[in-house]
């Protein structure tokens, strides 16, 4: 008898936003994910573990939160990362295709697939006979993607668009600017740009679901489709707000899901590896963070998701956040530091730089104003139903003290649960052995320093919890040391 598992694939898109027409945007030109949506279901409450590549990224393929193996900090390597699901598949027999990107701070360890190679082929052709998984990344949405210069990623804005069909190019003057963003026309000019590019994913997407459509396999096939966070923009990318983490999945599975399903479940992105192993019928490793929110034994739906900021790159940061179907509660463990401390990577984004210039020249006010703050709140708290943009933080209002209650010990009892590595100093994962030092022998020749002019906290980035340290101990009044703290900071695994 034919094996009736059902074959698996997984399309994620990068630096991608709920932007698209079936979420109702309407400056997004996606036919193709739009009619995906119509085909199965569109979840309108899910969460990436992280709002930027890797740390999301191994929560995916790990099915574990980032702050609990060791993946946290952005571009750091695990010494000895636990199974993926992809090797679960594959010792059930499931043949495994992964030809695109593997950012998951860590190597892929040997045999977690069966190919690296394009599976598209393979589809059509009615092959492999058995169940397959096959994944496919879409980098063209990468937030270098609106820039002028060529980048380690592709070339340049007009390089990397220029199949794109004049009809599915973007008017800067029709797109929406978020609250959180100088309405100007350099701003415009970017989130034009990162509409062209999204239409040009969706191309991309409707390629690879033609082929799925005109296989053997289509009948039988789950697809899922999501973005790994938010898009690359100031108060997105790399930060814990809806922006950066709340994000797009849609869930296509014939017979089983009806057409045009709408689910306002809260899911997780640790969630979906439990998922998937649960649809192929494989045994859910008992050490996995996340709960199966699709097929029959679906879990309980959940409370609560989280989500986690610390090193991007060069600059040290420990943010986590919790959200529940209407409020996020964000958690500033370093609120002395700015968040627009200088990220080289990150300076080169256009409408990064013009929110220095207006700073600097007393231009910068509203919403737009709050990421240029020489200091974070320690907490904030926003009503997701009314402020969408997360500029009215509501934590001192005591009309919402209930909420914030609420939302705070859902954090504490989380981050006692989970084990936040975020707590430990990178230095001692180092010395224990949990990762290498790649900061030190990475990030530190690349740190930088921005004009006086424009630079908002220290003279350079703080690479180091003990450099952020001795940065809030020279300040004349550090928050950390003067204000109210209202929280506890619960205490890591010792011994990891």
């Amino acid at each position: 008898m034919p094996d009736q598992r059902p074959n698996i694939v997984l399309l994620c898109g990068e630096d991608t936003g709920l932007h698209l027409g079936c979420y109702g945007h309407g400056c997004a030109t996606t036919p193709n994910l739009d009619r995906l949506a119509g085909e199965g279901a569109r979840y309108t409450n899910a969460f990436s573990c992280a709002p930027v590549c890797a740390p999301s990224r191994s929560s995916l393929v790990t099915g574990r939160y980032p702050w609990s193996i060791g993946t946290h900090h952005m571009r750091s390597v695990l010494r000895r990362p636990p199974r993926l699901f992809t090797q679960e598949l594959r010792d059930a027999g499931y043949r495994v295709a992964w030809p695109t990107k593997t950012d998951f701070n860590f190597e892929p360890p040997g045999g977690f697939a069966d190919t690296t190679e394009d599976w598209i082929g393979e589809a059509l052709s009615g092959k492999p006979q058995g169940p397959f998984f096959g994944f496919m990344n879409f980098d063209i949405t990468h937030e270098s993607g609106v820039w002028d210069v060529p980048n380690w990623l592709a070339d340049d804005f007009a390089s990397r668009t220029a199949g794109l069909p004049d009809a599915l190019r973007h008017d800067p003057a029709r797109v929406d600017v978020p609250a959180y963003l100088p309405d100007n026309e350099v701003t415009r000019r970017d989130l034009a740009r990162y509409f062209d590019c999204l239409a040009l994913q969706d191309i991309r997407v409707g390629r690879v679901l033609e082929a799925i459509d005109r296989s053997p396999m289509a009948e039988n096939t789950v697809v899922i489709y999501l973005a790994d966070h938010g898009r690359g923009l100031p108060r997105e990318k790399r930060w814990v707000y809806d922006a950066g983490v709340h994000l797009p999945l849609i869930v296509r599975w014939p017979g089983r899901i009806e057409p045009g399903a709408v689910c306002d479940a809260l899911v997780s992105w640790v969630d979906v590896p439990a998922t998937m192993l649960s649809l192929a019928g494989v045994g859910v490793p008992g050490d996995y963070d996340g709960r199966v929110f699709l097929g029959d034994d679906r879990a309980a739906p959940r409370e609560y998701v989280f989500a986690g900021r610390d090193r991007m790159d060069c600059a040290f940061d420990r943010v986590r956040a919790v959200r529940s179907g209407r409020y996020l509660y964000v958690r500033n463990f370093w609120p002395d530091l700015p968040y627009a401390q200088c990220q080289p990577y990150m300076e080169q984004e256009p409408t990064l730089a013009e929110m220095r210039r207006l700073h600097a020249a007393g231009e910068l006010d509203g919403p737009a104003a709050l990421f240029m703050a020489e200091r974070k709140p320690v907490e904030e708290l926003y009503d997701c139903e009314a402020d969408r943009d997360n500029v009215h933080n509501l934590a001192d209002d005591p009309a919402h003290g209930a909420a914030l209650a609420e939302h705070r010990a859902a954090l504490d009892r989380h981050l006692d649960e989970a084990g936040d590595l975020g707590a430990v100093p990178e230095r001692e994962l180092v010395r224990r052995g949990l990762v290498t030092d790649y900061a030190e022998t990475e990030h530190r020749p690349r740190l930088a320093a921005l004009p006086e002019a424009v630079r908002v906290g220290a003279f350079r980035a703080l690479l180091t919890e003990e450099e952020a340290r001795a940065y809030v101990d020279s300040l004349p009044t550090p928050t950390l040391h003067h204000a109210a703290v209202t929280y506890r900071t619960p205490t890591a695994p010792p011994n990891v």
